[in-house]
């Protein structure tokens, strides 16, 4: 099980017992209710209740929440890398922060209603003196990863053998050891990869889910469990690796489809916000990658039952940032800023995160090489439309030559371009990605000299280490 933490919590309320709870004016609201309440809240206010989402205002947001308004437990279904576990991880927002449960409860009863024959003794005896602590909403959300080795007692319960030794009978419901749903009482259970889970497991969950039963090993406990159940699944996985049996189907009372950004905005947005660069990686270099990204799903050559993940443009950011990183530190640069030239080493790195089509064997580099020279060749067209270049290709027309690549700073870089006269075109180019620096500049011009390049305007020559543009 994994637990989210949320940043900037506030203190805790004060009430200790169940008496002080009772004087704070505390109500009771079922989780439904409270996901209902707050959820309209926020939207009344104005306010994002699903920050860090890109792509799916207009689609899947409306339809998530209409089944929240709604009350129903949510099956998302979408490719990999489609930022399902992310949307499912931003429910949390939507719970109160803080939620009073008795102080020990193993299911985080609530003291104005335990649940558990143990607990409902315990409060009786007790009265207004029922200890009682307060959770986090961080800690109301259940995360698993669905396995074939998962078991109903990972997720249902089982019998405890100690607590037998201990000298409890086996038909005592204080022998059980409760499992992952169980202990989300009052909270949200996440189950990833929902497909996965052996169909006897998924038979256990039908009680759960729709009368809110608890069956163990011939006992029957009647426990009002009062949880959200959300899973994520990938379509393909009904016909492959495994199925959701249809009686559990029928028990999400929403499913909802996901998809890759469709606005490019969005993707590039999608990857500045989740990828971890240790250098900086100007927008222009991005929008190759989004573009990148975006023709690899569209492409005949790429299965697209697997999908292209959003991943693959993260995991490309971050080692064309890399890559900038070990220049700089090799060749001593002030700053690390990746250029067009490290585009090239993320190409072998991203072949495996891609599932091309039976035929294409042999072809992978061939196909991403091709691929990025488009979405180069697209992103050129884009920022330097209208821009007269002709003075940087009459140059090398004449002779000069630009040598650029993975170990060449970009000081070296600028200052081996030849001289245009009082023409300002280099600062021109550098306008147009709002290039200042030198890393910057330097990356806006070998833009333009390989779009030049994919125009037949210029050659160019590769030995692996050095790019000669003449």
């Amino acid at each position: 099980m994994t637990t989210y933490a949320a940043e900037g919590q506030t203190e805790a309320p004060a009430a200790r017992t169940l008496g002080q709870l009772r004087e704070s004016g505390h109500q009771l609201r079922s989780l439904r209710t409270e996901l209902r309440e707050n959820l309209l809240a926020k939207l009344r206010a104005g306010e994002d209740p699903w920050p860090g989402l890109h792509g799916f205002s207009d689609t899947v947001v409306p339809q998530l929440e209409r089944a929240l308004i709604a009350g129903h437990d949510v099956v998302l279904l979408g490719e990999r890398g489609q930022g399902k576990t992310r949307l499912l991880r931003t429910l949390v927002g939507l719970l109160d922060e803080w939620s009073p449960v008795i102080a020990g409860s193993e299911l985080g009863e609530h003291p104005y209603d335990p649940i558990t024959p143990q607990w409902r003794r315990i409060a009786a005896e007790q009265g207004d003196e029922l200890a009682v602590e307060w959770v986090h909403r961080s800690e109301r959300y259940a995360e698993k990863l669905a396995t074939p080795d998962t078991s109903v007692a990972d997720l249902i319960g089982d019998v405890d053998p100690m607590k037998v030794a201990e000298g409890r009978h086996l038909g005592d419901p204080e022998t059980i050891h409760f499992g992952l749903i169980p202990r989300s009482h009052r909270g949200i259970v996440a189950i990833n990869e929902l497909p996965d889970l052996a169909e006897r497991i998924q038979v256990a969950m039908l009680n759960v889910m729709e009368e809110r039963d608890i069956q163990i090993r011939g006992y029957v406990l009647r426990l009002p469990l009062d949880v959200l159940v959300v899973a994520s699944a990938n379509p393909e996985d009904y016909t492959n690796r495994g199925r959701i049996i249809t009686p559990l189907k029928d028990r999400f009372g929403a499913e909802i489809r996901t998809h890759y950004p469709v606005a490019l905005a969005d993707e590039i947005a999608v990857i500045r916000q989740e990828a971890q660069l240790v250098a900086e990686v100007p927008d222009a270099l991005l929008e190759v990658l989004a573009r990148f990204t975006g023709n690899l799903r569209e492409s005949a050559a790429v299965d697209q039952r697997s999908g292209v993940s959003a991943r693959f443009a993260i995991a490309g950011a971050e080692t064309i940032a890399a890559s900038a990183l070990h220049r700089a530190s090799r060749q001593g640069e002030d700053e690390a800023v990746a250029r067009v030239v490290d585009l090239e080493t993320a190409v072998e790195v991203l072949r495996g995160k891609i599932e091309f089509e039976t035929g294409e064997e042999g072809r992978e580099v061939e196909i991403l090489t091709h691929l990025l020279r488009t979405a180069l060749a697209a992103t050129v067209r884009e920022h330097f439309r209208g821009l007269d270049l002709g003075l940087l290709v009459e140059a090398v027309e004449e002779g000069a030559t630009i040598s650029t690549g993975e170990q060449v700073t970009a000081r070296d870089f600028l200052a081996g371009l030849p001289v245009l006269g009082e023409s300002e075109l280099y600062d021109d180019i550098a306008a147009r990605i709002d290039a200042s620096t030198d890393g910057e500049i330097a990356c806006a011009v070998e833009l333009a000299l390989e779009g030049l390049y994919l125009a037949r305007r210029i050659g160019k020559d590769t030995d692996g280490t050095e790019t000669v543009y003449g």
